[in-house]
Formats: structure tokens, C-alpha cells, sequence
């Protein structure tokens, strides 16, 4: 990639599809679990949450309705308006401060440091996740928690070989610019982590998100099965290896020390 991902021209397509769908719907579950055990890590208190290319701050929202402070930033300003609309539906307006910004520009800011940030689906369409990352690690107080989801290499790699797309694989799977809402690299989850691990972080937990649902064939070949009964199955083996790393995205977390 030459430069980042802005998704103003494309954000109610975005939303719909994303987040209005039963992938979105198995990513928030396992999200809002994983959320959860964090949360566990801090006392009874008001937190400080930075959401990082936020977009319509679906996880954040749940966190601000048990009563934490949320800064949302985006470079897109029509995510930020979709979101604001939501936030407001919900009468959350007073847990949120707005950034109109880039993620690597967060640092010009001089913002007091979060007790946790959240970067959910974003280095995937950036043109260099790891300086942007790493300038992302420098925003969480001593003690603190970051939450990275990114869009997994392998889980990639795999996913076309199930279709049989096996020369597009043997060829290094160039971006196809026709997929406007597929992320043009996969990112490899060792890199990541040692990306995170190299600013003093260490790793608590990780997930795969959707390590099953995306694999399913055509269910006129299949077994009798229901969506619960994926879900389920999603949420017995996500943390377990080796299904972490089948993941479409990987889910991991990481305390600074």
C-alpha cells in the first residue's frame, strides 16, 4: 500500500456491512468477552479509553455505558459523524470527546494517557501498521492495557485456498481492487506481536475471530447445523491453539509494564 485507508467515501456501505451482518455480529461477541477480562485487570473506577480508528465505536460504546470516558479518533469524518448520530441515540454524549485525526497524528496532541486503547481493524489498511502501532503503544499509561485487532496472513492465505483460489495464493495474493470492504494485506501475527512486545508490553490473551464461520462450505453438502451452533463452537476454541492463529482476524491484548 502507497497510503492509508480513508473510508469517507464508503462509510454507510462500511457500516452496513461490517457491522449489520453475522460476522459482525460473532467479531463483537468474542471482542466484548475478550473486553471484559480486561476490564477485570483494573479496579472499580472511571477509565480513560482511547478508540483508535474507532469508526461508529461499536466496542467503545459498550464501555461507555458502564460508565467510562471514551476519546473516539478517526481520520474519517464521515465515520465520526455516523458514529456520533449512534452515541447520541444511546444518550452516551457525555462519555465522548471527538478527534478528527490520524492515528499517527495522535501524538501531536499532547492527550493524557489511557488506561486503554483500542485499535480494532485499522493496521490492515495503513500503509505502515508498524510505525503507526508502535507510535499508538507511546498513548497507554504505565500499567495500562492496548487491545489490537488486525486481519490475519495466514487466515487469509487459508480462506483462499478453501475456495480454490490457489494460483492468486502461489502468486503472493495481490490486492484485488474490486473488493472495496477487503483489506488489501494480511498482517502476520508473530510480527505483531513482537511489534508490541518490543515497547515493553506483555501479552495476556489472544483470540481468533471468526476461526470456523468463514470456512463453511455450501450447506447443501453440509450437516444440520444453526448459527448458535457456530457461535458456540467460535467461542469454545477461539483462545486455543491451533485456532488462534485460523482466525480471519486476530484479537490480542498486552499490559504495558
Amino acid at each position: 500500500m502507497s497510503h492509508d485507508r480513508n473510508f469517507d467515501d464508503i462509510a454507510h456501505k462500511f457500516a452496513k456491512n461490517i457491522y449489520g451482518s453475522e460476522k459482525g455480529d460473532i467479531r463483537q461477541v468474542i471482542l466484548w468477552q475478550d473486553l471484559c477480562d480486561i476490564l477485570t485487570h483494573f479496579p472499580s473506577s472511571t477509565l480513560n479509553i482511547l478508540d483508535a480508528g474507532g469508526g461508529l465505536a461499536q466496542m467503545s460504546q459498550k464501555l461507555a455505558k458502564q460508565g467510562h470516558n471514551v476519546s473516539l479518533c478517526d481520520v474519517s469524518q464521515e465515520m465520526l459523524s455516523l458514529a456520533k448520530k449512534d452515541i447520541h441515540a444511546n444518550g452516551l454524549d457525555k462519555q465522548y470527546q471527538y478527534l478528527h485525526t490520524s492515528v499517527q497524528q495522535l501524538s501531536q496532541l499532547s492527550l493524557p494517557k489511557s488506561d486503554i486503547v483500542l485499535f480494532h481493524a485499522v493496521m490492515e489498511w495503513l500503509a505502515d501498521p508498524e510505525t503507526a502501532l508502535k507510535s499508538l503503544l507511546s498513548e497507554v499509561v504505565t500499567g495500562g492495557i492496548v487491545s489490537v485487532m488486525f486481519y490475519n496472513h495466514h487466515g487469509l492465505v487459508y480462506k483462499n485456498v478453501v475456495c480454490g483460489n490457489l494460483p492468486h495464493v502461489l502468486k503472493g495474493m495481490p490486492h484485488r481492487k474490486r473488493f472495496k470492504l477487503q483489506p488489501q494485506r494480511g498482517l502476520l501475527p508473530e510480527e505483531v506481536y513482537q511489534w508490541i512486545e518490543s515497547q515493553g508490553f506483555s501479552i495476556l490473551g489472544k483470540s481468533g475471530i471468526r476461526c470456523f464461520s468463514d470456512y463453511i462450505g455450501d450447506r447443501e453438502y453440509l450437516g444440520d447445523y444453526t448459527d448458535d451452533d457456530v457461535l458456540e463452537l467460535e467461542q469454545q476454541l477461539c483462545r486455543k491453539e491451533p485456532y488462534v492463529s485460523m482466525g480471519r482476524y486476530i484479537h490480542v491484548w498486552a499490559k504495558k509494564q
